[in-house]
């Protein structure tokens, strides 16, 4: 029988859970303490707890079964008010995870096991890549930073209204021209800040630009950037983000974070991981 699942996995839980409970499971972290907090809470209003075993620690809460079992689950996928409610429980607890561990390796949306001898089972089949990513991300944290730029005057601002269709035309060529070079020396200065973020960061990821639709922030977004940063370096990383920030004119600069690495964690690695394991956990009947 399979223990774990992921949200593109639903098919791999079986079973009912002892007393009719499975374990939503949130994070791994390393195995030294993890002083959760005693207000936070995950899905459903569950209290993390933590599971040691092999040096590692997974951070899990009770869910019930009749929602995590494979049908319901299936079902509650279809609706979008549970998801983004399982969502935000799922994120409250990843947050709450990244002031007090060194390290946290957050886990799919919808990740469960029906019982602690199943997270022991998925924590041992994933150790060596859970140990690896520890390695690499142990003592360190994700910054976001975006730029964006809003260079779209009211029509006609600062210039008279055209006389002639000539007069129009020259105006139209006029507001290109100084759009097209507004737009080459935003994009310049935001390139001058992603390469500044990078070489101070340990790594740096470039995400495709939000839509202004999504997000909600006026303008063009010209930089997504996600910088791995070490703690120990972090009120540097910010200030040097404020200096940046200063000395922009036109762009915008916006900072978020700490978060938990999820810019780099190998996703490639986790999912071939996670369809062996699935392999090698499917009954043979």
């Amino acid at each position: 029988m399979t223990d774990a699942k992921s949200v593109d996995q639903v098919e791999s839980v079986r079973g009912n859970g002892r007393g009719g409970q499975f374990w939503y499971m949130y994070a791994v972290t390393p195995a030294g303490s993890v002083p959760l907090p005693e207000d936070l809470r995950g899905v459903g209003g569950g209290r993390p707890r933590v599971l040691r075993a092999g040096g590692l620690a997974a951070v899990m809460s009770p869910v019930p079964a009749a929602d995590f079992a494979a049908e319901p689950l299936a079902a509650h996928l279809e609706d979008l008010r549970w998801l983004e409610e399982t969502a935000r429980g799922h994120q409250r607890v990843v947050d709450g995870l990244v002031p007090v561990a060194t390290c946290v390796l957050p886990l799919r949306l919808a990740t469960v096991c029906e019982d602690a001898d199943g997270i022991r089972r998925l924590l041992a089949a994933n150790r060596e890549r859970f140990t690896s990513a520890v390695e690499r991300l142990d003592g360190r944290a994700e910054w976001g930073v975006k730029v964006s730029a809003d260079l779209s005057p009211p029509a006609g601002a600062g210039e008279p209204a055209p006389r002639t269709g000539r007069d129009y035309l020259r105006q139209r060529s006029r507001r290109r021209s100084a759009s097209d070079e507004g737009w080459r020396q935003a994009e310049a200065d935001a390139r001058a800040v992603h390469e500044a973020l990078a070489r101070a960061a340990e790594r740096s990821r470039l995400h495709p630009p939000q839509d202004a639709r999504l997000s909600g922030e006026p303008g063009r977004n010209l930089v997504n950037g996600a910088y791995l940063v070490p703690r120990a370096d972090e009120r540097e990383f910010c200030a040097l983000v404020g200096r940046l920030a200063g000395r922009l004119t036109t762009p915008v600069l916006s900072l978020t974070g700490p978060w938990a690495p999820y810019s780099f964690i190998e996703q490639e690695e986790q999912e071939e991981g996670q369809e062996q394991e699935q392999q090698e956990r499917e009954p043979t009947a």
